[in-house]
């Protein structure tokens, strides 16, 4: 019980990581606590458009997981294009020990979910990868492009790093954004690299 304990107690050092993105209506950025929790959501509500059927409460398990890593390595914006390997071995060197903090066999399942997410092979993880791209996108379409204004994110860099994984995962989410994306490029919400 205690190690369970103390891995939720680490867990809530998620909710201090900062993002790029203000929620709606704030003036401060969302944390990686409340974008685990609204992706969850998002996925839980867009099952029906998955590529193919999936298993919803696995995907929920992956999204719940994918960002914990983050507690050690800070956050990185989606549309980042540098660095992406080390990151990436930094979060696994992140995971490895706040998974460690589990007995068996809950650290080797969500050692695996975290692993299914980052490699995006199965129809889970795709669709996965689907919602956790396209979250940031509808943030700042909600918000008038707030972090791509502000970070200098153009919208051929948006497309180019969301696109494929959510026509990849839910292609009737990329067929909204798509559109979404267009119309606002148009008024100017994109940033200038």
């Amino acid at each position: 019980m205690q190690q369970i304990v103390d891995f939720i107690l680490e867990l809530d050092k998620l909710k201090g990581v900062t993002r790029k993105n203000r929620p709606l209506g704030l003036d401060r950025y969302e944390n990686s606590a409340e974008h685990s929790w609204q992706i969850a959501l998002l996925a839980y509500s867009l099952v029906q458009y998955a590529e193919t059927l999936i298993d919803i409460h696995r995907v929920i398990a992956m999204l719940l997981v994918h960002d914990i890593g983050e507690i050690d390595t800070g956050d990185t914006i989606v549309f980042a294009v540098e660095g992406w390997e080390e990151r990436k071995a930094a979060e696994l060197a992140a995971v490895t020990r706040i998974f460690g903090m589990l007995p068996e066999p809950r650290r080797a399942e969500f050692m695996a979910l975290w692993l299914e997410f980052e490699q995006a092979e199965t129809p889970e993880a795709r669709f996965a990868h689907a919602v956790d791209r396209a979250i940031p996108a509808l943030l700042n379409l909600a918000n008038n492009g707030q972090s791509w204004r502000e970070n200098g994110i153009s919208h051929e860099r948006v497309v180019q790093r969301i696109g494929p994984p959510i026509k990849a995962g839910c292609p009737a989410l990329w067929i909204y954004l798509e559109a979404r994306l267009a119309e606002e490029h148009r008024t100017g919400w994109f940033g200038i690299e």
